[in-house]
């Protein structure tokens, strides 16, 4: 499947798609000048973009595309670790694949495999109209 990433917040972020299979997203993002607060460390509303970046993609590839989209509906954060430079790398796995919704867990952790970020979200799969 194909994504646009194009002026998108995927593009902005300097997020990258490492692998894409059914029930198993992995992505990277910087830890730089796009994904930093004012303080110098990793944005918590970055990483929660990049855990639910990996999740709607999870459920993209699971959907039937012709009549089906699937939109986040809910995401929760624990920001575990912080991180000033480098990279991290979400990996996003799904726990419940519904009709109506998918639950996905998103583990985003640094080249260390230290645990950065640990996040679960729900996506909403609806017709098309």
């Amino acid at each position: 499947m194909d994504f646009q990433t194009n002026n998108t917040l995927i593009a902005s972020l300097g997020m990258e798609m490492v692998k894409i299979e059914k029930g198993t997203v992995v992505m990277t993002m910087p830890v730089d000048e796009r994904t930093r607060q004012p303080f110098g460390f990793l944005h918590g509303g970055a990483s929660v973009a990049l855990a639910e970046t990996a999740a709607s993609i999870g459920s993209a590839v699971l959907i039937d595309s012709e009549t089906e989209l699937c939109f986040g509906l809910e995401i929760n954060a624990n920001h575990l670790k912080s991180k000033r430079e480098g990279i991290v790398t979400a990996t996003a796995s799904i726990v419940h694949q519904g009709k109506s919704t998918h639950v996905w867990t998103v583990e985003i952790r640094d080249e260390d495999e230290a645990l950065i970020c640990l996040s679960r979200c729900t996506v909403a799969v609806v017709k098309k109209k």
